[in-house]
């Protein structure tokens, strides 16, 4: 659920198809994210899991996957 959710924001920010997204496509390799972009896809999480992420926390999400891990332990 949490994966579906993160794969329509970063569809949406990035103007990507969510269905060619997997847990290991990376935010900058693999999409060219560049700081505003991940600073978008961050407040689409905040918002739509009505989480906070920390910095320290943020920076260290690489990838789709790391995203979905910070979001259930946020969320837990």
């Amino acid at each position: 659920m949490e994966f579906e959710k993160l794969c329509s924001i970063i569809a949406e920010v990035m103007d990507v198809d969510p269905g060619g997204l997997t847990e290991d496509t990376a935010f900058v390799e693999d999409l060219g994210a560049d700081s505003l972009n991940v600073f978008q896809i961050i407040m689409g999480i905040e918002e739509k899991f009505d989480i906070e992420l920390d910095a320290g926390s943020v920076e260290q999400i690489t990838t789709i996957g790391g995203a979905v891990e910070k979001i259930k332990k946020a969320m837990s």
